[in-house]
């Protein structure tokens, strides 16, 4: 998502410095400050030097149903067939009315391109807003011609009335000296059985999204792209408690625990954190207007280093990929992408796992209680839930490079604490959850470390939510929420630090909804939002980016704040949003 509103970057984005361009501060439009309009602190997708080629996907379609929206893809023509960066741009807007968050998807060859939801309108606002990808890693998909859709189930009738129209495009920049072709993987494969796309139902922890593929002989690197998008009885998990609390606390049960967790024939290959997303209508939806919650309009896919797999990928046998989500409860949908790096000068690599400590270690938090309930049947006290892994598995494969020794070495964990007061005068819950994920993958050609990618992910949650009944029949709803979204990363070759980037990305949400004795919302008052949007990298990149707003309209849209000269600046080639790049693939061996 842009900064400021629905503010564009073209091609002329990236002022130059040495061979290595770096993108100057991007133009905008005047101020947001005064609109109505969804406005975010999110950066663009920066551009390398060059006038891209276009190619549209569709154009101006109108989402009113559930039917699939399909388009025709050819490659560009006139910028080659190796890119420096590839960006996929959406345009969606919803006409004023009444309408439902919904969630839009976009496929090519089975392969998700775009997932996220969309704003709802209200009566007087019809909400427009931009998203942006990068899909440089997806490159070898787009060279060929295929077949995609666009997936926006809508329903507009009498009551809900709000029409979504949507536009999308791919931006394909050619390489040149001052930005040369990128390492991207050589195939891109989806796990989902649609050849044209679409997410899978995990009703249950038990339920995969899998597939068995033969795959070349000659992979070096594997990686798995993974979304996991909560829905139906799942979408406010984070807020559930385990079904033997459930009446006594009046919550939903299931727990509120959920994890991806990436198979191997079989065999725990890794792990993907699920981001609490909130959408647009989830929880209070005057919370999120005109600012909606962490990249609840896009997205973003957790990458999962398969690496450690590679020899045993690569021995000409069929292998099943497959991701489930631990703690499902009626459901989520998934969509996973599998990259694979080959080695350019073997017909056949040869190899297999050393190490997997990861099995054995069920998904499977501890839970307790502080809970009280008096006589009178008041509740008070709190549910805790806890899950803690640590896990190695390691790998070799034989390449032209030689023996390639890769291990992956991780901690993730899971934090939740609901806290209570129920009594007659008050409902009130306070969810504060922490999920995070510490690791480092290596690899090691004898007895030389060539590369390192380390990683440091936080996704916190917190939720404050009471009702409670009024003097005149009513009841009044208070809500406050914090999210957060910190991605640290470095790279390193031979003991050296070659890279290293902080991602920061905060929404504050206040408001208090007024209900007369039926239920019926009669009005709302006290709204606030606050984004803060913050990267900063050891090239001296740097972006900065806050937006806050009062009863639906924008009161402040500052940018450049802490960066050099007031002004964002960040190089062409880096993921200022955070999107997941291949570690080691910079290393390029």
């Amino acid at each position: 998502m842009l900064p400021r509103g629905n503010s564009k970057c073209g091609p002329w984005l990236c002022g130059l410095l040495g061979a290595l361009s770096i993108a100057g501060p991007c133009p905008v439009d005047a101020s947001a400050v005064g609109s109505t309009n969804v406005t975010v602190a999110d950066p663009a997708v920066p551009r390398p030097p060059g006038t891209p080629c276009v190619v549209t996907l569709f154009s101006g379609d109108s989402f009113v149903d559930f039917s699939d929206h399909p388009y025709s893809y050819a490659p560009p023509s006139g910028c080659g067939t190796h890119w420096a960066k590839v960006v996929l741009e959406a345009d969606f807007s919803v006409t004023a009315g009444r309408q439902f968050d919904r969630t839009a998807q976009l496929w090519l060859g089975g392969v998700n391109l775009y997932y996220g939801t969309t704003q709802e309108p209200s009566s007087t606002v019809s909400p427009s807003w931009h998203v942006e990808r990068d899909l440089t890693d997806y490159s070898a998909l787009l060279r060929q011609a295929g077949t995609g859709r666009a997936v926006l189930g809508n329903v507009v009738n009498g009551t809900y009335t709000g029409v979504i129209h949507g536009s999308a495009r791919l931006l394909f920049y050619p390489a040149s000296l001052r930005a040369p072709g990128a390492l991207t993987p050589d195939s891109v494969l989806p796990l989902g059985s649609d050849a044209v796309g679409n997410a899978t139902l995990l009703d249950t922890s038990d339920s995969p999204l899998s597939k068995t593929l033969t795959l070349p002989t000659n992979i070096d690197r594997a990686y798995l792209d993974v979304i996991a998008q909560s829905q139906s009885s799942d979408e406010f998990w984070y807020t559930c408690v385990p079904d033997s609390y459930a009446a006594e606390v009046q919550e939903c049960g299931g727990g509120n625990f959920r994890e991806a967790e990436v198979s191997i024939d079989g065999q725990p290959a890794g792990v993907a954190p699920v981001y609490p997303w909130i959408y647009t209508g989830g929880i209070d939806p005057y919370l999120w207007r005109p600012t909606p919650g962490v990249q609840t309009l896009n997205f973003m896919p957790y990458r999962v280093d398969l690496t450690p797999f590679a020899g045993l990928l690569s021995d000409g046998n069929p292998h099943t990929v497959a991701v489930n989500v631990a703690g499902a409860n009626h459901y989520f949908l998934a969509s996973a992408t599998l990259l694979l790096y080959r080695d350019p000068h073997l017909r056949r690599v040869r190899g297999g796992l050393l190490r997997n400590t990861l099995v054995g270690q069920a998904p499977t938090p501890t839970v307790g209680d502080t809970l009280v309930t008096d006589t009178g049947g008041n509740v008070s006290g709190a549910i805790t839930t806890r899950l803690s892994r640590h896990y190695v598995i390691a790998g070799y494969a034989i390449t032209s490079h030689g023996r390639v020794d890769s291990t992956v070495d991780q901690t993730v964990a899971f934090t939740d604490t609901q806290s209570f007061t129920i009594d007659a005068s008050t409902y009130r819950q306070v969810t504060d959850q922490l999920t995070s994920v510490d690791g480092v993958s290596r690899h090691r050609i004898g007895r030389h470390l060539v590369g390192e990618y380390h990683q440091r992910l936080r996704y916190p949650l917190h939720v404050d939510y009471s009702f409670d009944p009024t003097s005149d029949g009513g009841y009044v709803m208070e809500t406050q929420v914090h999210q957060g979204y910190t991605n640290d990363i470095r790279r390193e070759f031979a003991g050296r630090t070659l890279y290293a980037a902080h991602v920061s990305n905060t929404v504050d949400a206040g408001d208090t909804l007024d209900f007369d004795g039926s239920f019926n919302v009669t009005g709302h008052s006290g709204q606030q939002n606050a984004q803060s949007f913050a990267f900063r990298d050891s090239l001296g990149g740097c972006y900065r980016t806050d937006v806050a707003s009062a009863d639906g309209v924008v009161t402040d849209d500052a940018t450049g704040v802490g960066c050099t000269g007031g002004e964002n600046h960040v190089y062409w080639f880096t993921r200022p949003d955070g999107s997941p790049g291949s570690g080691s693939a910079l290393l390029g061996w």
